[in-house]
């Protein structure tokens, strides 16, 4: 089968790498790919190709010529500027949801009017379009809340103030200061739920939810979960946090009626499901939707995927996952992000990276934000670039071109063996400004398994 798979993260280079595995796969096409998904040389080959993920016209045309089996769309914004109904329009098959189904992470008043509609246990919420009355309802509430842009935000939409004066002020720098552009043209504030989080992400078919298993990732910069928000530093899975119990309950509650209501309002969702929870203390309530996997959640999963990923998402793209059994190992996996100095703002560019090539035990690299040059014979920028997760390869040397970097998965028997095999091969990485959390899984495990050096 010949596969397009659309974006250029790490949490592509993980389905690419997945993909890779299957013997239904003759070819691999990555628009556009990074420095980890070009591997012409490689048997099935995996190509980059310089098409941006946002330009569906030359997209629908590359998959009509090669007669592309499959597409598989990976970030958000396509999804939400309708790529999978362009492709289906001339009949090429879709792992991805419509342009209206994807609403439900694209809009975030939206997804919390369907979780209403549909009994879907959440956070109270309200949602303005005009500052003052958004301001009013702030100082009026009487509980703590938390700000969300409304529109896509490249995951950084979210503001959990602790006092009156940063919710306002934060509530200023997305309405008036447009902090996220148009994202914040509509702004949801919401309650602020107590508990602990935890993603759920499931492959569907429209009607059809089969539950991946449940993982945590780590939003928050520095360890202890401190700093500013990014767009993840971490994740493992599976979560003990979320015992099997636990997974039925938000598959009867939360998953399969999503999938159901979406459905019956006439936007079937295709592809991979992803709910954000909050274990609280009268259940697990709903944070967010996304209409895709997550990142970095995908690089702890798919290590953990005992099934050929191809075929269960062709399943899903044909209607037909009832009739699949989706098979997964025993373990866990955890995955460390290396980021550049700097981020979640901005980053130097352009330092060279080493240690790529060491032998890895129980370990894999995902490249993000990285670029390949020819040394010598390419100048680079020593300046800094906002925050980017796009790679391009040309040639050569790998540098780093983001602000997430790489991303590091190391897999076990058990959490504490998959962490000491990741922080085991992130050791064999270096670049100038490397920056990581050492306490991934701090939540799981009683202790972190890497510890800051000593001074």
């Amino acid at each position: 089968m010949r596969v397009l798979l659309i974006g250029s993260g790490g949490r592509e280079h993980a389905l690419a790498w997945k993909l890779a595995s299957s013997p239904r796969l003759t070819a691999l096409y990555v628009a556009p790919g990074n420095a980890g998904t070009d591997q012409p040389q490689s048997r099935p080959p995996l190509s980059n190709l310089s098409i941006p993920a946002e330009d569906s016209p030359a997209l629908v045309e590359f998959a009509q010529r090669r007669e592309i089996d499959l597409v598989i769309i990976g970030p958000e914004a396509p999804l939400a500027a309708g790529l999978a109904d362009a492709l289906r329009a001339v009949g090429v098959r879709v792992f991805g949801p419509s342009q209206a189904a994807a609403q439900i992470e694209s809009s975030k008043a939206f997804a919390k009017a369907f979780m209403a509609r549909h009994a879907i246990p959440t956070a109270r919420y309200a949602v303005f379009t005009r500052f003052d009355e958004a301001l009013d309802h702030l100082r009026s509430a009487g509980y703590p809340v938390v700000l969300k842009a409304s529109g896509l935000a490249a995951g950084k939409g979210v503001v959990v103030p602790n006092s009156d004066a940063e919710a306002e002020a934060a509530l200023r720098r997305i309405m008036l200061a447009r902090e996220f552009g148009a994202a914040g043209d509509e702004v949801v504030i919401e309650e602020r739920l107590e508990g602990e989080e935890v993603s759920l992400l499931a492959f569907t078919d429209g009607v059809t939810v089969r539950a991946m298993p449940p993982a945590q990732d780590h939003k928050r910069l520095l360890d202890g979960d401190r700093g500013p928000n990014t767009g993840g530093m971490g994740a493992y899975a599976p979560a003990p946090c979320a015992p099997a119990a636990l997974v039925d309950e938000v598959m009867r509650r939360v998953l399969q009626p999503a999938v159901d209501g979406l459905r019956a309002e006439g936007r079937p969702f295709v592809g991979c499901l992803y709910a954000g929870l909050m274990l609280t203390r009268a259940g697990p309530r709903v944070l967010e939707f996304n209409c895709r996997f997550g990142d970095p959640e995908t690089q702890a999963l798919l290590p953990l995927l005992e099934s050929d990923l191809l075929e269960v998402a062709l399943a899903c793209a044909e209607g037909r996952l009832g009739a699949l059994e989706i098979r997964w190992k025993p373990g866990a996996a955890a995955c460390v992000v290396l980021a550049s100095e700097g981020y979640p703002g901005a980053c130097p560019t352009g330092r060279t990276i080493t240690g790529l090539d060491a032998p890895l035990t129980d370990a894999v690299v995902f490249h993000a934000g990285t670029r390949r040059v020819s040394a010598g014979t390419q100048r680079v920028s020593a300046g800094t670039q906002r925050v980017s997760a796009g790679t391009q390869r040309v040639d050569d040397k790998i540098i780093t071109a983001g602000g997430r970097v790489l991303a590091v998965t190391g897999w076990g028997a058990g959490l504490p063996e998959a962490l000491r095999a990741a922080y085991a091969a992130v050791r064999q990485v270096h670049f100038d400004g490397k920056q990581y959390r050492r306490d991934i899984g701090w939540r799981a495990v009683a202790a972190p398994v890497e510890r800051p050096p000593t001074p």
